[in-house]
């Protein structure tokens, strides 16, 4: 039997987070739904910061409400939760729904100073201390945490980044007791070289079992995505992130004439992993609905929204 590989879909959170026009907490129920019945082992639904940072998931508390009745056993529902307030909102979604609803929460930073400034306003070390309270008290209400690491590969103020640089971050991560790392091509610079030798060094400096507790996550801005899949498999990774219809695109990584194109799609990603001898859960034609489901509320909203 081939070996499973494991899929988040963020397209609920991550895919959606910058589009411009409002989306509705109905629609975005229907794109959690249909990804359920896609096959995908963890959806990534949304996101507990300020409303004031992103306001296209100022709905979080209302999508998991109406996602209450909808969540079967064996589908993994996790969120961003920057801080204490956003994890203790995460909790209350759980209390309220008399449920373990959510059963994981993510954390993040990056390996740039100059993208953590922007992205989170705060060094690095002060995001980190940020979670520090944050991990124990997610363990003690039963929910797995996962710790991104932004900017793998490179970053848009910075240019390259030294493996060493993630390295450092994912180990100072791991040091709170984290349960997965998330290593996040966040505007799409990677090639198969490139993420070769940064999970290669990931390895060697975190050992063989590093890549049974780390993720991959891939934008896909020059097309390259999919063959950064197929060296990370042959690395040994088989846990990745995507997006249903490939929504997203690292506002940074777009220019003002051509929106970056944004996370690998779903659809490529299992293609990919089934040419090169895996398998998934997914069921292709479920999937392939549920990516033209996320496209038409995207290019809805996109149509409703006011020039920019």
């Amino acid at each position: 039997m081939a070996d499973i590989v494991r899929i988040t879909d963020v397209a609920p959170r991550d895919g959606l987070q910058n589009e411009p026009g409002a989306i509705s907490t109905a629609d975005k129920a229907r794109l959690v739904r249909s990804l359920i019945e896609a096959g995908v082992d963890e959806i990534e639904v949304s996101s507990f910061v300020s409303p004031k940072w992103v306001p296209q998931l100022g709905d979080a508390a209302e999508l998991f409400a109406e996602l209450t009745d909808s969540k079967p056993p064996d589908v993994c529902f996790s969120a961003l939760t920057p801080n204490e307030k956003g994890l203790s909102a995460a909790l209350h979604v759980n209390r309220r729904a008399g449920r373990r609803l959510i059963d994981k929460i993510a954390v993040f930073t990056a390996a740039s100073e100059t993208f953590s400034q922007r992205n989170t306003a705060a060094s690095i070390a002060q995001t980190l201390e940020r979670f520090r309270p944050v991990v124990p008290a997610a363990h003690a209400a039963g929910l797995l945490v996962r710790g991104y690491v932004s900017c793998a590969i490179a970053c848009p103020f910075e240019g390259p980044i030294d493996p060493q640089r993630v390295i450092d971050v994912s180990e100072r991560l791991l040091a709170l007791e984290l349960d997965e790392l998330d290593i996040a091509d966040t505007i799409g610079a990677a090639t198969p070289e490139s993420i070769g030798g940064l999970l290669g060094a990931l390895i060697e400096r975190l050992g063989p079992d590093a890549p049974g507790r780390t993720t991959i996550h891939l934008h896909d801005t020059f097309g390259r995505a999919g063959a950064c899949v197929a060296e990370a498999l042959r690395l040994g990774f088989r846990s990745f992130d995507a997006a249903a219809g490939g929504l997203g695109g690292c506002p940074y990584a777009s220019t003002p004439d051509r929106r970056a194109p944004g996370n690998l799609a779903t659809e490529r990603l299992v293609h990919v992993v089934r040419d090169a001898g895996f398998d998934t859960h997914v069921d292709a034609q479920r999937l392939a609905a549920a990516g033209a489901l996320a496209r038409s509320i995207v290019e809805s909203a996109r149509g409703a929204a006011p020039p920019r």
